[in-house]
Parts: structure tokens; sequence; C-alpha cells
């Protein structure tokens, strides 16, 4: 038990439980600022690109450039569950 409570293996405990500590934050940043993306071009895809493709459409429509179709919005979930 005095081995233990040694200073070299209370610097080892200690380093280790910050490293510990420090691996758990740089996790929980990296998960949350990927779902902060999906979210970001979520919002932008469904709320923003109707509105630039119909400002393009005028745009086309004033200098007179035929135009082609507007493309569906397709989602692919990479996360997704399949059964």
């Amino acid at each position: 038990m005095h081995r233990i409570l040694d200073l070299p293996w209370l610097a080892y405990l200690f380093s280790g439980v910050v490293q510990l500590v420090l691996f758990l934050r740089w996790l929980y940043r990296r998960v949350r600022n990927d779902e902060l993306m999906r979210v970001f071009v979520e919002d932008m895809a469904r709320n923003h690109l109707p509105h630039i493709y119909q400002l393009l459409e005028r745009i086309c429509e004033e200098q007179g450039i035929d135009r082609s179709l507007r493309p569906d919005i397709r989602w692919v979930d990479l996360n997704a569950r399949q059964h």
C-alpha cells in the first residue's frame, strides 16, 4: 500500500487522469462539431437552396439564358441503420 502512494505513482496516476479528461473533451467536441455541421448543411439545403435557385432562375430570365430544371435535393443518411 505504501508503494502505491509513492510520489512517482501519484504523478503517473495524475497524468493518466489528465490525459483521459483531455481525450474525452476532444471526443465530445468532435462529435458535437460533426452534429452541428450536419444540421448546418441540412438547413442550407432545405431553406436556402430553393431561394438561391429562384434568384438564379430570375437572372436567367432577365439575361435570356435557357435554363434546366431545378435539381431535386436528395438526402443520403450515412448514419442510418439499415434493417
